[in-house]
């Protein structure tokens, strides 16, 4: 095994254990992987595999164009979206990942994206000035893998380092797998966040108009 595919490997294994410990990767769901961006080299994990008990067999390693250069198996079927993302930031790595605030807030999305603004989980993504702002992109959830692929990567923004796809699952990327993982646990945070203070406005307006 290379220094740089076991590098990766470790990573994979050890941030999928993260993730998986908050519930973020049930049913085989979800997707990892990253890149070593000197090399191209992308370390994915195969399609079908159980990210809550992943291995070193598990993980692919794919040539800049997504051809498989080791490893057994198929990658993940969403690999392209991988690999649109990679092509547009310098992205060191990207998670994907089912949750049932990142799905519910995607029905809620206006214009293509969600709007987060004056929030101090904003800091974790870069964005630390007063009243900060950031709209977060929201992609339909096109059955045909190269039009998904296509369409995420028209709308990635490296400043807002993740991509929603609608009644799907969230993308989250950054420099290096600590970070893509941070960006991931801040949007589901704000994920969290969305949908339960839109519940406790609606019970708030339900609760007026209760007779007393």
């Amino acid at each position: 095994m290379t220094d740089s595919r076991a590098q990766a490997v470790d990573a994979l294994i050890a941030i999928s254990g993260e993730i998986a410990r908050r519930g973020w990767l049930r049913a085989t769901s979800g997707n990892l992987s990253v890149r070593d961006v000197d090399a191209g080299t992308v370390y994915i994990t195969r399609s079908g595999a159980d990210k809550q008990r992943l291995t070193a067999d598990d993980i692919l390693t794919l040539s800049p164009e997504g051809l498989v250069l080791g490893g057994t198996g198929k990658p993940s079927f969403e690999t392209a979206i991988h690999q649109a993302i990679y092509a547009q930031t310098a992205a060191g790595a990207v998670f994907h990942i089912h949750t049932v605030y990142n799905n519910l807030v995607s029905r809620h999305a206006v214009d293509d994206g969600i709007r987060f603004q004056d929030h101090e989980m904003l800091k974790a993504l870069g964005h630390w000035d007063e009243g900060a702002a950031i709209t977060l992109p929201v992609v339909p959830n096109h059955a045909d893998i190269t039009r998904l692929a296509d369409a995420v990567g028209e709308v990635v923004n490296p400043a807002v380092p993740a991509v929603l796809l609608r009644r799907h699952g969230v993308y989250a990327f950054g420099d290096s797998a600590e970070s893509a993982l941070r960006h991931l646990e801040a949007f589901e945070f704000l994920f969290e966040w969305l949908c339960l203070d839109r519940l406790t406005d609606a019970i708030g307006t339900a609760s007026a108009v209760l007779p007393a």
